[in-house]
């Protein structure tokens, strides 16, 4: 009766330790208590090739900015996170980083962010409009979530910012199998992707470069090895490994009497 005891309290104490390994890769910014805020609180994406821009010009006169816009440009702007690219008319970064410009001509806005891009417009348009504003907006702003997060996906984002927390917020969250001290994000950097490895379960996370997103980054969760191994065992042989599994038992039970 002794040695079942011990035998039982082997094993209660390893349903513990497996217990405390399993909820501390899974609960997020475990030291919390280290949040200082994010260093790059005031992130403004830089613009991109390839960006599809919706420049809307306005002014006292109608007729002065008139010329300056395009048609129905502004008709994408308005909505929620959704999937897919979006078809409205705007402005396309070409491979020079340039964009075509009415009236004005060729304007370079590459590697500038919003707020930059308007200044330079707005100087330009003061040679023919007076007090010009000029309302910028990246139409094609997107992440894509995939791995072992619930909804899986390309996401456009209206807002142009948004962190690794709201993205894998909008794929519906990683699944319990899902590695979150091993997360990936993509991106793409001067025509170069560049990988970064991001640990959720540290504060440490809020401080990191890619807390803030950028259009076209990729997020990738890896399945953890339970989960890999589960994918391994087919219907077929289920069967026999249960099988197997309650031979065992009935020998350890045996064995203990």
């Amino acid at each position: 009766m002794h040695k079942n005891q011990q035998s039982l309290t082997i094993i209660l104490l390893c349903l513990v330790f497996f217990s405390c390994k399993t909820q501390k890769k899974t609960i997020y910014f475990q030291d919390s208590a280290q949040i200082q805020g994010a260093n790059n609180a005031n992130f403004e994406p830089k613009i991109k090739i390839s960006d599809l821009l919706s420049i809307t010009v306005l002014g006292i006169e109608p007729d002065a900015v008139r010329p300056f816009n395009i048609p129905n440009l502004g008709s994408a702007a308005v909505g929620g996170y959704t999937q897919g690219a979006p078809s409205s008319p705007g402005y396309v970064v070409d491979n020079e980083g340039n964009i075509d410009f009415p009236v004005i001509g060729k304007i370079k806005v590459a590697g500038l962010n919003r707020s930059e891009v308007i200044s330079l417009i707005k100087s330009k348009l003061e040679l023919y409009i007076q007090n010009p504003t000029v309302l910028l907006k990246i139409v094609n702003y997107k992440i894509t979530v995939i791995g072992d997060v619930k909804n899986p996906g390309t996401f456009t984002i209206p807002n142009e910012r948004v962190t690794i927390f709201e993205a894998i917020g909008i794929a519906g969250d990683l699944l319990i199998t899902g590695k979150r001290n091993n997360v990936k994000v993509i991106r793409d950097i001067d025509g170069v992707k560049k990988e970064f490895i991001v640990d959720l379960t540290s504060a440490k996370v809020f401080d990191s470069q890619v807390y803030y997103l950028q259009q076209n980054d990729l997020i990738y969760v890896e399945p953890n090895r339970s989960k890999v191994n589960s994918s391994l065992i087919n219907s077929s042989n289920v069967g026999l490994i249960l099988s197997g599994i309650s031979v065992l038992l009935t020998i350890f039970v045996l064995v203990n009497n």
